[in-house]
């Protein structure tokens, strides 16, 4: 095995493994963080919900395979140490941004849940730091691992989280009101 696969099999484990984590704490609190495509929604938001949750699901064992298989149709090393760089500062970025949201932090618009509007920490930064991690480690494995299938399901995900971002905002100008909308002047 290479350095780029192990380091994108750590990276994995670890964004992965953070992201679990935190579900698990939560539903040990009796918080339901999984909320994509469930609950009493526009038919908008669920249709973007599910497929966000389906691509979420499929582009693991494609991002997998493509580190286990080592793909690479053309992208120079240069680029493809860059892509695993990219991958590590998303990772980071969405560790942050999930630690920052404490028990607020859930995986699509809560229908029920009461949450907190957090704007603290790297949300004084980005409002929607979380959506920028996926997206940074997604594209980081694509610039690291170029396949057909890896660029398909990453241009899929990021398209959808944009999609989802704009549903989000939405509900937190309903939701929160005024005390959004200043924040998003910001």
């Amino acid at each position: 095995m290479s350095i780029l696969q192990i380091s994108a099999i750590m990276i994995m484990i670890l964004f992965y493994g953070a992201y679990f984590s935190k579900l698990i704490a939560q539903k040990r609190k009796g918080i339901q963080t999984t909320q994509l495509g469930i609950g009493k929604k526009e038919k908008k938001t669920l249709w973007v919900e599910k497929l966000l949750k389906f691509i979420s699901l499929v582009i693991v064992p494609i991002e997998l395979a493509s580190i286990l298989l080592d793909t690479n149709s053309f992208i120079p090393d240069g680029f493809r140490i860059i892509g695993i760089v990219l991958a590590s500062v998303g990772t980071f970025v969405f560790i942050i941004a999930m630690l920052t949201m404490r028990d607020s932090w859930r995986a699509g618009i809560p229908s029920e849940d009461n949450t907190k509007m957090v704007t603290s920490g790297v949300y004084s930064i980005s409002r929607n730091p979380a959506f920028l991690g996926f997206d940074l480690t997604y594209l980081g494995f694509y610039l690291t691992f170029d396949n057909l299938p890896l660029l398909l399901f990453t241009g899929f995900a990021v398209i959808l989280m944009h999609m989802q971002i704009l549903e989000e905002e939405k509900y937190l100008a309903y939701r929160f009101g005024t005390q959004y909308l200043e924040y998003k002047k910001m």
